[in-house]
């Protein structure tokens, strides 16, 4: 007997593991909440019911009739997505930091020069 309840208690841990990292679109007919609550209430019921019906299996898996899902259809033909591509930036760290250094310093600069045409246009 104690050989079933560590058998049931291993299915939960493997429901509940399952259901926690399934990504939220691999979820089925109710929300991950539900589910959790579900495999921790009714260890047994729960993890058979999450894994034969809660989870989006693979193309391999085990396929069960469903209802289509309704997704908004744009009218019009959506146009290619223009393709950006980061800049390859061959820079060592250490040059980025300095690089960043002399331009805090720029700046650092120009506000003083800028405080200091103010305060010498006043006292002209």
């Amino acid at each position: 007997m104690p050989f079933v309840s560590i058998l049931i208690i291993a299915l939960m841990i493997g429901a509940l593991i399952d259901v926690i990292t399934r990504d939220e679109s691999q979820v089925k007919h109710l929300p991950r909440m539900v589910w959790i609550i579900l495999v921790v209430v009714l260890p047994l019921v729960g993890s058979i019911l999450w894994f034969l019906l809660g989870r989006e299996y693979g193309g391999g898996g085990v396929s069960l009739p469903r209802m289509p899902r309704r997704e908004a259809r744009p009218s019009a033909p959506a146009a290619a997505a223009p393709q950006y591509t980061a800049s390859a930036d061959v820079r060592t760290t250490e040059q980025q930091i300095a690089d960043l250094d002399r331009e805090i310093e720029e700046w650092r600069l120009r506000e003083e020069i800028a405080k200091r045409k103010l305060t010498d246009g006043e006292t002209s």
